[in-house]
Formats: C-alpha cells, sequence, structure tokens
C-alpha cells in the first residue's frame, strides 16, 4: 500500500477545502487536498448565488469568468401574492452575484494550487488513522487504489454528509427540523426579470423554508426550493416545486435541462468544530446561514481561518484541540451571533401560517428600511410581531 506524507490534509475540494489548502500552503505547509468526484465543482448541488462584499474579506478578486449574472436586486414574495421588492441601494450585501459554480470552486482550487498545494482527484476518504488513540491520517481509496496519507492534521471539508468529523469523534449529528431538503431545476426560455432574484415564502409554497429563482441570464435560471426536514413528507420538495412551475406563467414554455437535489444543514454551527488533529470547515461544521441555507461565504471563511490557524501551529509543532481553539474564536467572533440569531428566525417562521406570514410581507414593505437584511427586517418585525423574535430580542 502506498502512504503519501504531508503537514496537512484537506478533505473535500470545494470553496472550503480549496480555502484551506490554500492558506495552508501559503503558509508553508505541505499540503494534499484530496476530491471524490471527477471534476471539482461538478455535479452541481447549489442555488449558485451569494453576497458581494465577503469576497474582499477572504482575498477573492470577482472574475466575470465564474459570474453568471450580476443581480440589480430581489423580490420576496407572501403566500398571497405580496411583494417586497428592493435594489441594491437598500439591499446591500443582500443582493450579489449568480455564479457558474463550477467555474467557481475551479478558480479557487487553482488558487490553491498556485499557493502550493497537491490535489489528488477521485480520491476518497474511507476512514481516518489513528496511533495509541491519536489522529495520524486518512485512509483514501485513489483511483480504485487503497492509499493512506499521513498528515499532522485533517481539514475535513466534506460537506453536508461529512463522515470524517464523526470517525474522529465528533458529534455531527442534526435534528429533524435543522435539515432542509432541497431540489432544483435549472430552467431554459423562462419569461423572468434577468435582474432580481425571487424568494416566495409560505406553508402552501415551501414549509419551513422558501423557494427560488436566480435568473442566469438568457432566460436561464436556477428554480429550487427547501422544504424543512420535520414538515417534509415523502417526496414533497418535488411536489411543491412541481406545483409552482406549472401554476407560474413565466415558464410556461420553459423546460428543465438539469436536476439537483440535496439536504442543507440549518443550524448554527456544532458545538465545538475542532478536536486534536482536526478541523471542520463549512457544511461539515454545520456553518451554514439557518435561515437562507447559503454557505459559500462561511466554507471559504472558515477555510481561510482554518487555514492561518493550522500555519501557525505548525510553527510550534501543536495541533492539539487546545492550540486549535483560536479558529473556534475566529470564526464565532465573526459569525456566531448572526447564524443563532438566523436559526431562531427560522424555527419561529416556520410556526407562522400564510395569513400571518402575508401580513409580515405587508408590514416590511410598507417600512422605511434604509438597508435591508435580516437583521434590520426582524427589527421592523420585533414591533408588530413579538412572537416571532421571542427568546433572542437582545440579539436585535
Amino acid at each position: 500500500m502506498k502512504i503519501y506524507r504531508c503537514d496537512v490534509v484537506v478533505v473535500g475540494g470545494g470553496p472550503g477545502g480549496s480555502m484551506a489548502a490554500k492558506f495552508c500552503a501559503q503558509g508553508g505547509l505541505d499540503t494534499i487536498m484530496i476530491e471524490k468526484k471527477a471534476e471539482i465543482g461538478a455535479p452541481l448541488r447549489c442555488a449558485e448565488g451569494v453576497s458581494k462584499k465577503w469576497l474582499e474579506e477572504v482575498g477573492i478578486e470577482p472574475d466575470p469568468t465564474w459570474i453568471c449574472a450580476d443581480m440589480v436586486g430581489a423580490v420576496i414574495r407572501s403566500p398571497s401574492g405580496y411583494e417586497f421588492k428592493l435594489d441594491e441601494s437598500q439591499a446591500g450585501s443582500e443582493v450579489g452575484y449568480v455564479l457558474e459554480r463550477h467555474l467557481f470552486d475551479k478558480a479557487l482550487a487553482r488558487d490553491a494550487v498556485a499557493a502550493g498545494a497537491r490535489i489528488m482527484m477521485r480520491t476518497s476518504c474511507t476512514d481516518v488513522i489513528k496511533e495509541n488513540g491519536k489522529l495520524i491520517g486518512i485512509k483514501c481509496k485513489s483511483m480504485g487504489e487503497k492509499i493512506e496519507i499521513h498528515a499532522k492534521a485533517i481539514v475535513a471539508a466534506d460537506g453536508f454528509e461529512s463522515q470524517v468529523g464523526r470517525w474522529a469523534g465528533i458529534e455531527t449529528k442534526l435534528d429533524l427540523n435543522d435539515i432542509c431538503s432541497c431540489l432544483q431545476y435549472r430552467m431554459v426560455n423562462a419569461d423572468i426579470d434577468p435582474e432580481y432574484c425571487e424568494f416566495d415564502i409560505g406553508m402552501k409554497i415551501a414549509p419551513g423554508g422558501y423557494l427560488w429563482i436566480f435568473p442566469k441570464g438568457n432566460g436561464v435560471a436556477n428554480v429550487g426550493i427547501g422544504v424543512m426536514g420535520k414538515l417534509c413528507k415523502n417526496a414533497d420538495a418535488k411536489k411543491y416545486l412541481d406545483k409552482f412551475i406549472a401554476e407560474d406563467p413565466r415558464f410556461k414554455n420553459s423546460q428543465a435541462v438539469e436536476v439537483v437535489a440535496g439536504m442543507v444543514s440549518t443550524c448554527p454551527g456544532l458545538d465545538c468544530a475542532v478536536a486534536d488533529n482536526i478541523i471542520l470547515v463549512g457544511d461539515a461544521a454545520r456553518i451554514i446561514d439557518p435561515i437562507t441555507g447559503g454557505g459559500i461565504c462561511h466554507a471559504c471563511r472558515t477555510g481561510m481561518y482554518a487555514g492561518q490557524v493550522l500555519t501557525e501551529c505548525a510553527k510550534t509543532g501543536d495541533f492539539s484541540k487546545k492550540a486549535l481553539m483560536p479558529y473556534e474564536k475566529m470564526w464565532r467572533d465573526r459569525m456566531e451571533d448572526k447564524l443563532y440569531r438566523n436559526w431562531m428566525a427560522k424555527e419561529r417562521l416556520a410556526e407562522l401560517d400564510d395569513d400571518t406570514i402575508d401580513e409580515l410581507v405587508k408590514l416590511i414593505s410598507g417600512s422605511d428600511i434604509k438597508e435591508v437584511n435580516v437583521y434590520n427586517l426582524l427589527k421592523v418585525i420585533k414591533e408588530r410581531f413579538p412572537k416571532v423574535v421571542e427568546g433572542f430580542e437582545d440579539l436585535i
């Protein structure tokens, strides 16, 4: 059996993995990133929408190669058709780009390689390796061949289905109400506004979640739905999405050319995303926006933080849980309050009937909100519907 040796092995070639590999390699660490699929960024499992402001924060330069559409604004629509339309002057960081995600992921992987990281494609992690109770690497199957990669530290960037963290002893299981069942079609020949994303909410539309339309130009759009796990019965996501498309005249002459499905975690992160010799990033750490299901920016941030912390740990040779705890502080200081607030909001919104949601959308559409984001929307809602924010008022 072939054994590879390195300082850090990163499991997963998505945004979190590539960012971790890049920053580890920039820090002088011998880094290997493995990816189980045959192509970085494909097959797609993403709505492909991102806000703009965080890109600079993690050192990503916007590139027209992977920007499919630059949104002017967004529309929030209630079950009865009440609309709240906002443009970029109001929405700020909540409006952004629709990506060609497979090209975006490849660009991040390219940056990791340019920094000095090695990538092994069609290489899946099958278990972790422990020696006297200590993590020393991972077992893999690479192009059908069994191999081992021995490393001083592991970065688990293996997404929603993450097994690496669990194998290492970190509790990653989720409650049903913290799982969203998602389905998305790439529709062509759709008669939609090419400059506005759309979010449709309500129990009769998407129980505990929302339905989205993300334009990609030339009549193409990602049209998808997320339904809360505890409110989802057999194939509910497909039934709701198909019904919406069938009843919306904008899709009368439209057809789906791509179908993607999967699960999204909607909790505010793990209790702890580190243990001795291992860090979990992005979806693997359940660090994802609970109210939107958006995770690209969180993956990029946590991947960057992981690389920075591991670089510091390498200076002393200490990769213990205690030495890795600065990672916990970094992501929590930057994101935890917002994630927890949005998780609580998600829980409350899932309890509202459609009449109340109609009233909420009418309320916010008539409010003078200078910058529209979840925080400011909740401030308005707090005054009229205090029960929606009960239990997390101090975060608003």
